[in-house]
């Protein structure tokens, strides 16, 4: 599974394995924002794309009422 992270700076690519989101599916899916554990990777052929293997998906407590948004 991937996920697109974005944050002012610009996006992240976020790779979880089959094992990783079957743990940190439901945290994924309900916070409105994450920290991200995991290994960067950074493509050396390509547009340098970076990606985060990730081997830990945690919720952040934000202080502000939002939504993410859902491109389902």
């Amino acid at each position: 599974t991937f996920l697109n992270l974005e944050d002012e700076t610009g996006m992240v690519n976020v790779v979880c394995t089959k094992g990783l989101w079957a743990r940190y599916a439901t945290i994924a899916r309900s916070s409105p924002a994450l920290l991200v554990r995991g290994v960067v990777e950074h493509a050396a052929h390509g547009a340098g794309v970076v990606s985060v293997l990730a081997d830990k998906l945690q919720h952040l407590d934000v202080r502000i009422r939002t939504k993410s948004r859902d491109f389902h």
